[in-house]
């Protein structure tokens, strides 16, 4: 048996060991790192080579956590995320490139705060098994780059020394187990 895996090609992200994060420049020189805990998603197609696969991937970005909630409610609110009205970061991926064994370039719409852009993000096939309860689960590194501003969320503030509170550049990491749909 080993590492063989059901041939399903219908998977949805086990949002228990997945796990979103952004980290974005500070006052132009230090970071400031943050999560989301409500993720969910689908993948139609094959783990193990995802050239052919459709991928959902959806956010909801009232749950945003940076370990400071005035910031996290500021991030909440309409200068940023504005989550009373677009409480979902989506992407919808639009064509996948394999690039080398392991890694992809996945291209898709993102939409966040009503503004859709084309990105791209590198994902790492990571492997796939069997957990400890007989459950399939294939894994996947997702990294990228996004410009906020690009999203409609430019909310800053300049600095008395010159530079502005929040940078442009928001960089993702993801790393998503996926299972089997039931």
């Amino acid at each position: 048996m080993g590492n063989e895996v059901q041939t399903t090609n219908h998977w949805v992200v086990d949002a228990a060991h997945t796990s979103v994060g952004f980290t974005v420049k500070h006052m132009m020189f230090s970071k400031v790192r943050g999560s989301f805990t409500g993720v969910e998603g689908k993948l139609v197609g094959n783990p193990e080579d995802l050239t052919n696969a459709k991928i959902d991937f959806n956010i909801d970005v009232s749950t945003i956590h940076t370990n400071n909630e005035d910031r996290d409610n500021h991030l909440r609110s309409a200068d940023f995320f504005d989550v009373d009205n677009h409480s979902h970061l989506s992407f919808v991926s639009t064509n996948i490139v394999k690039t080398s064994d392991t890694l992809y370039d996945v291209t898709g719409d993102v939409t966040m705060k009503g503004v859709t852009k084309s990105v791209t993000f590198t994902a790492e096939y990571e492997g796939t098994g069997k957990n400890p309860w007989g459950v399939d689960v294939a894994a996947f590194e997702v990294t990228g780059k996004i410009s906020r501003s690009e999203f409609d969320l430019t909310w800053n503030q300049v600095l008395e020394a010159g530079g502005v509170l929040v940078g442009d550049d928001i960089a993702l990491t993801m790393d998503v187990q996926l299972n089997p749909a039931q």
